[in-house]
């Protein structure tokens, strides 16, 4: 476990030991500190929550790797399970927020570190409580991101899947159908999890107004985010259904293509098989070369016609031609 103290608003980061964490979150009256979870923890080390000073039997779940979205009230503490998008992939943060602290646990790569940063420099928040929010608003703010970016490479394959259809764009839209998918099914739960503690207790009239505008402001973020990801899954709904439409209108021409082969050779066909036949009137009365051009190529020129003439009248050499 790896602790760093961020100093607000500037964001400065200083590594401290655990021991000087455990003091500064029982002394410090402002304390934001990012935790470095090791990947791979023993079993029997002391819960992450226990190591900091927290002795909170409820706290077992902070720094387990296998949480899921969480969000509850924990006396004076608010615990949250933060799903994050981190490069295309779902990353969650752990985090811990009393009336003077705030403590956010990661694995790997600090998934908040320039985007939260940047926040804390143009926010400056006053307390423990802003910053949370600041935090919480910055986890949603990587998922509209992550819907906007997928959003416009769906709007981007529409177009070029009309200008010219090719076999890969089918898989991208499933991809980005499957992505719009996680980013649903990881959303739904942690937004379903924070509305019990922040749209019903935070906005209670028990709370201060500057932390009511606050809870109002996030639930009013979440909304749009999941509504964002919503619009997503019908853009690729949309772009999938569109891709369809094509192919069949490309199976449509060839049904087309096919249809004017058959009426051109299929009286060709039965004129060449009708005067192969070895019957009596084909074998004595049709002698002579007149005979034979007139009927085994006079038939076939009048076949022909009539074949092109019944195209032109039912109109589909004339859809076919618009098609391509």
């Amino acid at each position: 476990m790896i602790v760093t103290r961020v100093s607000v608003p500037d964001g400065g980061r200083t590594g401290v030991s655990l021991a000087e964490a455990r003091r500064l979150i029982a002394e410090d009256p402002f304390l934001l500190l990012g935790v470095r979870l090791l990947d791979e923890a023993d079993p029997a080390d002391e819960p992450a929550a226990r190591r900091l000073g927290l002795d909170d039997d409820d706290l077992a779940w902070f720094g387990r790797a296998d949480e899921v979205s969480r969000a509850e009230f924990l006396g004076d503490l608010a615990g949250f399970v933060v799903p994050v998008v981190v490069d295309d992939l779902i990353a969650h943060v752990h985090v811990l927020a009393g009336e003077r602290f705030v403590v956010a646990a990661h694995w790997g790569q600090d998934v908040l570190a320039s985007g939260f940063t940047t926040q804390l420099c143009r926010e400056r928040p006053r307390d423990a409580v802003a910053t949370l929010f600041l935090l919480l608003q910055e986890a949603l703010a990587t998922f509209r991101r992550a819907t906007v970016r997928a959003l416009l490479q769906v709007e981007e394959l529409e177009d070029d899947m009309f200008e010219n259809r090719r076999p890969e764009q089918i898989y991208q839209l499933s991809q980005l159908r499957r992505r719009a998918a996680l980013l649903h099914h990881t959303l739904l739960p942690y937004l379903q999890a924070v509305d019990d503690v922040v749209s019903r207790r935070m906005t209670s009239s028990d709370f201060p107004a500057e932390r009511q505008r606050l809870a109002q402001e996030f639930v009013r973020a979440a909304r749009l985010v999941r509504t964002d990801v919503e619009s997503l899954q019908d853009a690729a709904r949309r772009a999938l259904a569109s891709y369809s439409s094509l192919i069949a209108g490309e199976q449509n021409g060839v049904i087309n293509r096919l249809a004017i082969v058959s009426v051109i050779f299929l009286p060709l066909s039965f004129l060449t098989g009708f005067f192969g036949m070895n019957f009596t009137f084909l074998t004595d009365k049709l002698e002579t070369r007149d005979e034979f051009w007139l009927l085994a190529v006079g038939l076939q020129i009048v076949a022909l016609a009539a074949a092109v003439y019944v195209l032109h009248r039912t109109r589909v050499w004339r859809r076919l031609r618009d098609d391509d």
